[in-house]
């Protein structure tokens, strides 16, 4: 309990009011309020009664704890709501696509792997593919001919045009402009979801061989 709660306790003689499973509690709780108010009117000085002003702001704060307390109540409640229907909604993701940004590829037993880079305005960006100990296994390039989102895909090839074993691979990204200058791009992957995870920050999604983004990362479901 709080040093100020004990010691308006202790100025009326009261013992603190014990929860309901036996522990003291640290604050004052609306029936510790009421019963305070009533044992200082019962021990108030007959020659000296509280003025009605300080009855009505008593009163006042009174009904300002409750308010607080019922507010309190609500936004839990509310909150609980609101990660539940965020959790379901993350689960109709399972099974989908989702753009997120990200420096690797997951490449599977088959197929390629795909994502999108935003030019800043028409010329070429080059995109190198590296293997876990940062060795370069495919560069190809694509136009962009205007600003704006330019789409990639890397077939799962290497340099020699044979498959290349499936697991996650790094991406970047180099932009060069039509007078030659460059610029390096961020990356932005597909990948399926596989799980969704609601965690103390909001909804995780699982992806594989990229890893686990928040839900906000999400540029696109399809």
């Amino acid at each position: 309990m709080s040093a100020i709660a004990s010691d308006i306790y202790s100025s009326l003689g009261l013992a603190p009011a014990a929860t309901g499973n036996g522990a003291k509690s640290d604050s004052l709780g609306q029936a510790d309020f009421l019963r305070l108010m009533t044992e200082q009117l019962k021990h108030q000085d007959p020659l000296n009664p509280m003025e009605n002003s300080q009855f009505l702001g008593q009163l006042a704060q009174f009904s300002t704890v409750q308010g607080i307390e019922t507010l309190n109540t609500q936004v839990k409640a509310f909150s609980s709501a609101l990660s539940s229907d965020q959790l379901l909604r993350g689960a109709a993701l399972v099974g989908r696509e989702v753009l997120v940004p990200s420096a690797k590829v997951a490449l599977g037993e088959s197929g390629g792997a795909s994502g999108a880079v935003a030019a800043p305005d028409a010329g070429t960006v080059q995109f190198t593919v590296t293997d876990a100990t940062g060795r370069t296994v495919k560069e190809f390039s694509v136009p962009a001919n205007r600003a704006g989102e330019v789409a990639f895909a890397w077939d799962g090839t290497n340099h020699l045009g044979e498959r290349a074993p499936a697991g996650s691979y790094g991406i970047t990204a180099k932009y060069t402009a039509n007078d030659g200058s460059t610029k390096a791009l961020d990356t932005y992957v597909r990948g399926k979801v596989d799980s969704v995870t609601a965690g103390s920050d909001g909804l995780f999604l699982d992806l594989p061989g990229l890893g686990t983004v928040p839900l906000d990362y999400v540029l696109r479901i399809s």
